[in-house]
Formats: C-alpha cells, structure tokens, sequence
C-alpha cells in the first residue's frame, strides 16, 4: 500500500508469503533477536525458526548484527529487520499468499493483545474507481509517512493492520 514501491522479486515475494517470517520481522523490527530468542517468543522448533531466519537474511529482509557471548558464554548472532519488506510490491510478484501470510500473522499476534487495549474501527464506503484510488493513496501516504520516521526508543510498539476490500457481503 506504500507509495514508493518496487516489484518484489520471486525470491522476496516468496520469502514474504509466509506467515511465521512477517512475524519474525515484526519481532525483530527495533530489537535484534537471537534464532533462539525468536524461536522462544514464536513458541517454534529453533531448527524450524532457523531455515525461516535464513531465508529472510538471503533475501535481505534480516541483517545480522555483530555476534555476541549468551549467559553461558556461548557465541550468539542476533538479527535485525532491515525494513527492506515496506519497499516490496509483492502484488504484481505473480508469487500468491502473502495476503493470506499478512492476515495469518495478524491473527496469530491479536491473539496475544487484550482486544479492549486494541484501536479498530470498520467502516463500509461506496466508492467510484478514482476515489478508491484516491483512498488506497491517501493510506499509503500516510503509512509512509510513519513508516520513515525513526522508531522512538522510549515509545511503546505498536502494529497497524488494515484492509480495504471491496464488500461482496453487500453486493
């Protein structure tokens, strides 16, 4: 939905229609984690979370930070999000399921949050083509907006999930 976007190759199309690595991004967005870590807060096999790890740093999605000693002195590599997935049209990719990927992993991490702690609205439209046009950019402004705006350290994460649609149930 972001307005300054470039076609996803198969590779990136195909590493983002997974629901299990949008949430890894999304843990790892402002915090560099550990594949064990990741795991731990996934409440996944390490060897699983770890083939997921490596094809979002093949793809450039994660980037690894410099390695680091774990309580036990063990040498540990955490990963951090690039951001690099805001920048992907994945739609025009001809690679499906990211929509599917993208509400999975919505699903699964709503289900963590007290829903009366969580902002929704729904709203139903009656729109030509040219105002949905106007609307989905209008979003996606806004969207890029906060999304180059450094992270704040002291600010509490927040996620947004938004779907336009068109309303087949009213049809």
């Amino acid at each position: 939905m972001g307005t300054n976007r470039r076609p996803a190759t198969d590779a990136e199309a195909r590493a983002l229609a997974s629901a299990v690595r949008l949430r890894i991004l999304r843990l790892c967005l402002d915090r560099s984690l550990t594949n064990k870590e990741i795991a731990q807060r996934l409440g996944a096999n390490p060897a699983t979370t770890l083939h997921h790890v490596r094809t979002l740093v093949a793809t450039g999605f994660l980037a690894a930070d410099k390695p680091r000693r774990g309580t036990r002195g063990a040498r540990e590599l955490p990963y951090r999000a690039t951001g690099k997935s805001w920048t992907m049209d994945v739609e025009d990719s001809g690679v499906g399921g990211r929509g599917r990927a993208m509400l999975d992993a919505f699903l699964a991490e709503i289900r963590l949050v007290h829903l009366d702690d969580a902002g929704m609205s729904r709203l139903g439209l009656r729109l030509t083509e040219g105002e949905h046009k106007e609307l989905m950019s209008r979003l996606g402004q806004l969207l890029d907006e906060y999304a180059d705006r450094p992270l704040s350290p002291d600010g509490r994460a927040y996620s947004v999930f938004l779907s336009v649609h068109e309303d087949i149930s009213r049809e």
